[in-house]
């Protein structure tokens, strides 16, 4: 395609939250985070293997594929990019196209992902938690059907940035310990949050880092305020359907 067809292309699939450059258009150029969400990768890019030759990536909530294509460039020989939006689909398969990566993308969101069949060497998981209704069970199902060692994951967070020790249990009489500004929690959204009705659980600091543990994950590198990069344990927990934890 021509530059002048690129920019019709990337005008027609608009609005995108991935400023790229596709063929010399960017676009999202008015961004309110400016070059976003590469101004953030390259704040913790350093903690990802250089190479990836050999492996597979799965991108969950890949949006427009900044981070599907930032991985085929590392040399990944296969990448997978899942969303539920359409659109974003659409944008992820033109960028990869004008770029001349091979990645696959495929409508289906995180609590998809056993229907894969298959683990992949590297999940990426960027900026999906907070928009989730069940955010821990997304986590259960990334350890046991999709993860076969490392996890990329990014979560908005509010509240205190400490993290402090915690006792494995407690006694009922105990209630001190949950005023802790730094005690794991996750803050309910029940309208909406920066105009958007799509947040609905964002965690401190603490919380976050308990989260991944408790599904499984270890070896927490905190890469970034925001950004972990984890490996698959031997732990976690069978996913629960929430219509079955209820019966």
């Amino acid at each position: 395609m021509t530059r002048e067809e690129i920019g019709r292309r990337v005008a027609e699939l608009g609005p995108w939250f991935h400023n790229m450059d596709v063929g010399g258009v960017r676009t999202a150029p008015g961004h309110f985070l400016y070059d976003y969400p590469n101004v953030v990768f390259q704040r913790f890019a350093h903690a990802l293997p250089a190479s990836l030759a050999g492996k597979s990536v799965l991108d969950i909530g890949c949006n427009g594929g900044f981070y599907a294509m930032e991985m085929k460039r590392r040399g990944a020989a296969r990448v997978l990019g899942i969303d539920t939006d359409e659109r974003y689909l659409a944008q992820g398969r033109l960028a990869a196209d004008v770029a001349g990566l091979d990645i696959e993308f495929a409508k289906l969101s995180v609590y998809d992902v056993a229907s894969l069949g298959e683990r992949f060497d590297l999940v990426i998981f960027m900026g999906v938690f907070y928009h989730l209704r069940h955010p821990l069970l997304a986590l259960d199902l990334i350890h046991a059907h999709a993860a076969a060692d490392l996890l990329l994951f990014q979560s908005m967070q509010r509240g205190a940035d400490g993290v402090s020790p915690i006792e494995s249990d407690y006694p009922f009489q105990e209630t001190a310990v949950f005023e802790r500004p730094d005690y794991p929690r996750l803050h309910f959204i029940e309208e909406r949050y920066c105009g958007d009705d799509s947040n609905w659980f964002v965690p401190n600091r603490s919380g976050a880092e308990a989260m991944l543990r408790s599904a499984g994950f270890t070896d927490l590198v905190r890469a970034e305020p925001e950004v972990y990069l984890c490996r698959r344990g031997a732990g976690g927990h069978a996913p629960v359907h929430p219509r079955k934890a209820c019966a």
